[in-house]
């Protein structure tokens, strides 16, 4: 993560927001956040609706916990808080939908679980449209 996530930082690639343990000083875990796309071909047409194509979209990338934190609810928060921050990201640069590419079943379960579609034809790509997940913000504050 440190060599990745520092030259995705210097070049603009990316941002990582890394959660660190209070007690320990070890990271915990982290994710990224950039600007990315979707051809239109390869979304829902609920997603390509009066969207360009490429259709705009932020990806959240690599979310990740330490197995030394795992079952603790800190992949929950971490998805919450990239959820949040990706709606916010939205509003300054524009984007259809978040983006995740689960990197395994367990992972694609995951996603699901907190509302996330697969997309179609696209192995273990999924989405959330942008109002979805301003409600799923909404739901998160109540």
């Amino acid at each position: 993560m440190r060599s990745r996530a520092l030259k995705n930082e210097k070049t603009g690639a990316s941002r990582t927001f890394v959660s660190v343990d209070s007690d320990s000083g070890l990271v915990a875990g982290y994710y990224c956040l950039s600007a990315s796309s979707l051809a239109r071909d390869d979304a829902t047409s609920n997603l390509r609706r009066n969207m360009p194509d490429p259709i705009p979209v932020i990806l959240i990338g690599r979310l990740a916990v330490d197995k030394r934190f795992a079952g603790l609810g800190l992949g929950v928060s971490l998805l919450q808080e990239a959820i949040r921050k990706g709606v916010e990201a939205s509003r300054i640069v524009g984007a259809r939908a978040l983006v995740v590419h689960a990197i395994s079943e367990s992972a694609e379960r995951f996603y699901f679980k907190f509302g996330f579609t697969p997309v179609p034809e696209s192995a273990r790509v999924m989405f959330m449209t942008m109002a979805d997940a301003e409600a799923t913000i909404a739901d998160m504050t109540l």
